[in-house]
């Protein structure tokens, strides 16, 4: 970031920088104000009142406090050494450091400041690899929690080969000032990482104190210049606090690799004119799934690097998904739901996130006939079903499996969602996670969603299996049947324990995609008459949000829209679509990075990601309405921000662009704090800046932070930086269009 952007952007401070390993030995000295909460950290002649693991004592050799770490265990937290009864207090700033190795060298120590009792919560963590020589670390962060039953650790299980930990040194110092964050946003001119379209627009964004039109050059590979022009001033973009000026490069409609565009003594980063790299990305997005199943081995043939057995089928140290009870008082039976697809980071799976998510794949098959070809390389690659529905049906059984049987109190209805009795920590592979799992109580929203995919399943799957496809269309009549008896059932805001609430307290949008896609398969007038009674179906469903897994409406005017059908006043539902297309394509008009969002007062919404790229679907949809080049235009511009145009000079999908996302949260993509495990996959959309930055991280480091600034590429950000299924889903549907109209 320049001088006069960091001028620009006012209150980006934080608590959570990463300063080590240094080169020095030693703790850095309390200042006077600063206040040491470890006591004997550097193991005087005692190693009271640091703690071990039962069978790895802790020996100590010229001061230096070492234990032996058994081979053969399964988590990082089987093996460890620390000192309970630290104080914590929330808001307080901390530097937490320590000198330890490792013998042999390589292995890794999970150093953590934590909560000592039930349920050991996680404040700070951080997993150096450790060398055979004592090498000083040192953090600091911003504690998130008041306690006096604090705890600093060092886990180090989860080895099969025995080894020696060694520590000294240990410390953490209350009162210290915050670190300043700075995010590194490269170079000011700031274009589509990863690819423009040859006959589409093609525009960048230049970061600038000038307020008069500059010069830019368009280079080869080689440096040449093969066009050249004059940059629109834009003024200040509310969304980032930045003064911007635009460029546009449309004229040139050549393919080509490596270009780069220089403006006001800056050069972007390099980029191409061609359609390939999403025809990649269209399958790229869509593979995250299988890395997402639960219930099934993840091989390494069909995904190298993500190999892990399967998670939660009643496996130790896993309770299983096979016989899962309710939660205590809702149910008086249990569950197999086995299988479908873990929803985000964590182990939970959610029937309203899974439900979106699955409309976004089969929208993306019954609309973009390109996808169905697509070959994800899946376990069930090969059979006559395309792989997409495949893909697609290892959540809709799942779905299907939420159902409450028939004999049982609200028979018909769907629990809202499955996961974990308490939160897990990171990282955890789904296999072993060894918490209870609990079915959550059913709700009007989750039972809408499995009537509304169902339906759309049955009239899609039956000419690959018609006995599918009938259980899929009863399953969601008997849904539909049994959300109208209980249409008001909400699953409550504070179920947050575990797992995400999801709590949705509106749900005339569900009722409103249910009717629809249950008229869309079968054509029947008790639907058509749903539809039409509905307040949704003449409301402006377009908001600053098109849609998502709590507002569903859109999902059902779309396929309205697009599915073939007699449904009386048609056409005005059709030009519902275009005009809620043309809404954001004035708000992209208007955008110096050409973003076709802008929520109310630049509060930017968690998943913005997301947001805008299901807004782009609605463009695309009007395109497919009506054939009008400027819907098309509108995608391909909204797509560059996505791919590097923006404030922060990053590609929010991993694995696309010169700079991308690497660390999203997740408990088994987790290679930033265990090297042993992967990154996410290629083709994986971070969820984005969220202007509210509910996590520790992102307050420590983005609080004040301006719209597109409240991002921060770490995977302890779930607020800011979390992957979900529903995501991904917009990313796959978008990809896909672009991949088709290049």
């Amino acid at each position: 970031m320049s001088r006069w952007e960091r001028s620009r952007i006012i209150g980006l401070t934080a608590a959570l920088l990463t300063v080590g390993p240094l080169s020095f030995i030693g703790a850095a000295p309390a200042q006077a104000d600063e206040v040491e909460q470890v006591v004997n950290g550097g193991f005087d002649g005692t190693a009271d009142p640091f703690w071990s693991t039962a069978g790895s004592p802790i020996t100590l050799t010229d001061g230096v406090a070492c234990i032996d770490v058994p081979g053969g265990t399964t988590n990082r937290w089987d093996v460890g050494i620390g000192q309970n009864d630290i104080d914590l207090v929330a808001g307080e700033n901390y530097r937490f450091s320590f000198d330890a190795s490792g013998d042999p060298a390589g292995h890794v120590a999970r150093a953590i400041t934590g909560l000592a009792v039930d349920p050991y919560d996680t404040y700070f963590e951080q997993s150096p690899i450790l060398g055979s020589d004592l090498t000083h670390y040192e953090y600091t962060f911003t504690a998130s929690t008041s306690t006096a039953q604090g705890q600093v650790a060092f886990q180090v299980g989860g080895s099969p080969d025995p080894w020696r930990f060694c520590v000294d040194n240990v410390s953490l110092v209350g009162g210290v000032p915050p670190e300043v964050y700075e995010p590194d946003t490269g170079p000011r001119v700031r274009v589509n990482q990863v690819a423009y379209i040859k006959d589409g627009p093609k525009g960048a964004t230049l970061v600038t104190e000038q307020t008069a039109p500059i010069a830019w050059q368009l280079h080869d590979r080689n440096g040449k210049i093969i066009q050249k022009g004059r940059t629109t001033p834009r003024g200040v973009d509310e969304s980032s606090g930045q003064n911007v000026h635009t460029i546009d490069f449309s004229a040139y409609r050549k393919y080509a690799t490596g270009l780069t565009l220089t403006a006001d003594g800056e050069t972007s980063r390099p980029f191409d004119i061609s359609t390939k790299p999403y025809e990649t990305l269209r399958t790229d997005a869509l593979k995250l799934y299988y890395t997402q199943r639960s219930g099934i081995e993840i091989r390494d043939d069909l995904r190298p690097g993500y190999a892990r057995p399967a998670g939660h089928v009643d496996v130790a140290p896993n309770q299983g998904d096979g016989a899962v009870p309710c939660q205590p008082g809702i149910c008086d039976y249990t569950l197999d739901v086995t299988g479908g697809w873990y929803d985000a980071g964590d182990h939970g799976k959610y029937v309203v996130n899974g439900g979106i998510s699955v409309w976004g794949l089969l929208s993306e098959y019954e609309h973009l006939r390109g996808s169905r070809k697509v070959n994800l390389t899946i376990p069930e690659s090969g059979n006559r079903t395309p792989d997409l529905l495949d893909e697609a049906r290892w959540e809709l059984e799942f779905l299907l499996d939420m159902q409450v049987p028939a004999g049982h109190p609200y028979a018909g209805m769907v629990h809202h969602k499955i996961h974990d009795a308490a939160w897990t920590g990171l990282p955890l592979l789904p296999h072993l996670d060894p918490q209870p799992r609990e079915l959550h109580p059913v709700s009007t929203a989750a039972t809408l969603n499995v009537a509304a995919t169902a339906a759309q399943a049955a009239r899609l799957y039956k000419p690959f299996d018609a006995a599918f496809a009938k259980r899929a269309l009863a399953a969601a009549r008997t849904a539909y049947e049994a959300a109208k008896a209980n249409p008001a059932l909400y699953a409550p805001e504070s179920d947050g324990v575990g797992g995400g609430a999801y709590n949705d307290s509106k749900v005339t949008d569900e009722f409103y995609w249910a009717a629809a896609e249950l008229f869309l398969t079968t054509g029947e007038r008790k639907y058509a008459d749903d539809v039409l009674a509905s307040p949704e179906h003449t409301a402006d469903v377009f908001g600053p949000v098109a849609f998502d897994w709590a507002a569903t409406a859109a999902a059902a005017r779309i396929d309205l829209a697009l599915v073939p059908n007699r449904l009386p006043g048609l056409g005005a539902v059709k030009a519902s679509v275009a005009k809620g297309a043309d809404k954001y394509l004035a708000i992209q008009k208007q955008h110096g990075y050409g973003v076709a969002y802008a929520p109310a007062n630049n509060v930017w919404d968690w998943g913005s990601s997301s947001v805008i790229a299901n807004n782009l679907v609605v463009v695309a949809a009007a395109e497919k309405i009506t054939g009008r080049d400027r819907y098309r235009d509108g995608v391909l511009t909204g797509i560059d921000y996505l791919f590097g145009r923006n404030a922060l000079n990053i590609s929010y999908v991993t694995g696309y662009g010169e700079v991308s996302s690497q660390n999203q949260h997740s408990r088994w993509y987790a290679a930033q704090l265990d090297p042993s495990l992967p990154h996410p996959p290629a083709g994986t959309l971070a969820g984005g800046p969220n202007s509210s930055i509910q996590d520790p991280v992102a307050q420590a480091k983005l609080t004040g932070c301006v719209g597109q600034f409240c991002y921060i590429d770490d995977i302890g950000s779930w607020a800011t930086n979390e992957l979900t299924i529903n995501w991904n889903a917009a990313l796959a549907w978008i990809s896909a269009y672009v991949a088709e109209e290049g």
